[in-house]
């Protein structure tokens, strides 16, 4: 696994799906401008970990998404 040096998301602006509804529930939120890399956080717990996945990772985790 490639390591991806870890961004400073203390002023990231986070966005949720817009295949989300207003109510929440179980998104995956990431943040626009970083270079090269998706940080990525559960909706559910903004305050809590996230995640700093490359480009080509993010690619492979939305292509394997189904949604009905």
């Amino acid at each position: 696994m490639q390591q991806v040096p870890r961004p400073d998301l203390t002023a990231a602006a986070w966005r949720s799906s817009s295949y989300s509804n207003e109510e929440g529930g179980n998104c995956v939120q990431v943040a626009d401008g970083f270079p090269g890399v998706v940080p990525v956080r559960d909706s559910k717990n903004p305050h809590g970990p996230s995640l700093a996945l490359t480009a080509d990772a993010w690619t492979a985790f939305i292509s394997g998404v189904v949604v009905r």
